[in-house]
């Protein structure tokens, strides 16, 4: 559904008059996708005009239930939204994640939109489903199982046409329906390269659900990446299917099949050898195949003997995962270390920790692997960031509001994300800004344990563990009248200092991480003199910025291309980087330098070159290449 072949606006509202008189949608006025939307809602019993009627809305335990069925999805998109945040930031609009049944899961995005999204119940937790919701961009892409578009009053439900959306489906590799991810914005601001970037979105976490469910390291078949051109491989544009070992295709994303000439429901019964004329799997080198259509693509085969790599005195080493999310955030730093060894002492017990450093030094991130590791993992981790919400919000958004409680509220109420982390974890950031009216409130809830919701109503008892982070020096504040003291006793359990990334001396081997995080299976390393630039720069932004640089330079590589150089990052940062001097060495003592980190680094962990390579911040690969040169 483009919108540059949208009806008019006289057109729909011929079409909704007939829909009324006759009970049928002309086709003739509209699209035959959007006709059928429309005669879907109208079989459903909706009306078009009018208050809609009642839909289902999950509870807090319910969403919380949702989401941990649909934690492997949740967690392949989370960062494919918050780079289509960053990039529709200050439109009006807002990014979607819903499960196959309609449930929204997740929403980021502009805080203004959000308030006002809210009054049609475009938020977590609401189901919008046509048959609930009416023509819809997330509900007709489930319903016709492919990219959508729905502009302004193309929306069955006329309370819902100052909206513009964009959704596109999500396939697991078995060619299941998992999910949408859309944009939803103020119709005035739609753009039509919307529908573009949500469908190159969701095919970015749909490479990372095939990437983790065929990982060469824990399934013993060979993975296939095809495309008509060399440069595409390992791209968002790449086709991916895997072969087991028996030869049969189990699973692909769609574009795979497409080359092969296939479909989802060839998968399980196709065999590679009747599709493909590819020859022996052995080299992981790109070269060209042959479909049975007589098609030549480029293609590159992995599999575990292409990952494992002997070591010396023919040891084979494999690299380990982290043992859960808090280990994965130790690369080396000794702060950083010691604030995680604090932090696994207090999961599980009833003890408030504070987290302080500076905005963007990863409080959250921290936070939510503590939960992740604890014994409350399983359920909710609700943050609520006190800073982000507008004073006349944040009472209702915190403490939740009985049905009709103010003008504005949700028909059906609000239980609050206090109550949304019972069982869990509530982490509130940025508690030094939460305003002191509501600091009362939030110490009653807890030293009650109970909360009570705007509007009145029975106290509701709450069980969760509590984190709370800030950038502010809160003894101070306390002074100054701005926080209080009382509070501040009840939060400050533990406190834990997480250093500013300027601080930190793992640096090399953070960004290193991140690049396997964002380049993953490409090897992507800096070069040495834009490398010792970085270990310069102080980082004002902190990991936040850290990672944007990291995100920015991948995208900035050709497909070819695995060094990062100062071509590759912002201008700005270019700019400032190459003005500040960071050591008067040329390129062979940069190597000199790089061989005696290696050394020592080996030399510390015993010769375990995989515990070597990750304190390094590199790739295996990268430290066997480093160490035969």
């Amino acid at each position: 559904m483009l919108l540059q072949s949208r009806p008019a606006p006289r057109d729909l509202r011929e079409a909704r008059r007939q829909l009324l008189d006759r009970g049928v949608v002309p086709s003739d006025f509209m699209r035959p996708d959007l006709a059928r939307s429309w005669q879907r809602s109208w079989h459903a019993g909706l009306q078009p005009c009018g208050r809609a009627p009642g839909a289902p809305h999950a509870s807090g335990a319910q969403l919380a239930r949702a989401r941990e069925q649909q934690r492997e999805l949740a967690a392949h998109a989370r960062p494919v939204m918050e780079f289509l945040a960053e990039q529709t930031r200050d439109t009006d609009s807002m990014v979607i994640l819903a499960g196959a049944d309609g449930l929204l899961l997740e929403a980021l995005g502009d805080l203004h939109f959000a308030s006002r999204a809210e009054r049609v119940a475009l938020r977590a937790g609401a189901t919008w489903l046509e048959q609930h919701r009416g023509t819809n961009a997330i509900g007709t892409a489930l319903a016709e199982g492919r990219a959508v578009v729905i502009h302004a009053g193309e929306h069955y439900l006329e309370r819902n046409a100052f909206l513009t959306c964009a959704a596109a489906p999500v396939f697991s590799p078995a060619g299941k329906l998992l999910g949408v991810l859309d944009v939803s914005g103020d119709h005035r601001g739609h753009h039509p390269h919307t529908l573009g970037l949500v469908r190159s979105a969701a095919r970015m976490i749909e490479h990372r659900l095939f990437d983790t469910r065929y990982d060469p390291r824990a399934w013993p078949g060979v993975r296939l990446r095809l495309h008509a051109q060399p440069e595409g491989i390992g791209t968002v544009t790449e086709g991916l299917v895997a072969i087991a070992e028996d030869g049969t295709l189990t699973g692909a994303n769609a574009t795979g099949l497409e080359l092969l000439g296939l479909s989802w429901s060839d998968l399980g019964a196709a065999k590679a050898d009747d599709v493909l004329d590819a020859g022996s799997h052995r080299s992981s080198a790109p070269r060209v195949v042959h479909t049975r259509s007589g098609l030549a693509l480029w293609a590159r085969f992995e599999s575990a003997q292409a990952v494992h790599v002997a070591a010396p005195h023919a040891c084979i080493v494999v690299d380990c995962e982290p043992a859960d999310a808090l280990a994965a955030l130790d690369t080396g730093d000794t702060a950083v270390r010691a604030a995680i060894a604090r932090g696994r002492k207090i999961a599980g017990k009833p003890i408030p920790l504070l987290l302080q450093g500076e905005s963007g030094a990863g409080k959250e991130v921290f936070a939510r692997a503590l939960h992740e590791s604890g014994p409350r993992g399983g359920k909710p981790f609700v943050a609520v960031n006190c800073a982000a919400l507008p004073e006349n919000l944040i009472e209702a958004e915190l403490f939740g509001y009985q049905r009709g409680a103010f003008t504005g509220a949700l028909r059906e109420g609000s239980p609050g994300r206090i109550r949304e982390a019972h069982g869990g974890t509530l982490f509130l950031d940025e508690i030094g800004d939460m305003p002191l009216g509501l600091q009362a409130r939030l110490l009653r809830v807890l030293q009650d344990r109970q909360v009570v919701p705007l509007g009145g109503g029975q106290p509701v008892p709450v069980d969760f563990a509590l984190v709370c982070a800030t950038h502010r020096d809160l003894p101070c504040e306390i002074q100054g009248g701005r926080f209080r003291e009382d509070l501040f006793y009840r939060l400050n359990g533990l406190t834990l200092k997480l250093p500013a990334l300027r601080e930190r001396g793992d640096l090399a081997a953070l960004m290193g991480s991140e690049l396997r995080r964002l380049a993953p299976g490409r090897d992507v390393a800096l070069a040495p003199e834009v490398l010792a630039a970085l270990q310069g720069y102080r980082w004002p932004g902190n990991l936040r910025q850290l990672s944007n640089v990291l995100r920015t330079a991948c995208a900035l590589l050709d497909p070819h291309e695995t060094l990062i150089g100062w071509e590759h990052l912002c201008e700005d940062l270019a700019a400032q980087l190459r003005a500040v001097p960071v050591a008067d060495v040329d390129t062979g003592d940069l190597r000199s330098v790089a061989r005696a980190a290696i050394d020592q680094a080996l030399d510390d962990c015993g010769g375990n070159l995989s515990e070597a390579a990750r304190r390094l911040g590199v790739s295996r690969n990268t430290l066997y290449r480093r160490l035969r040169h």
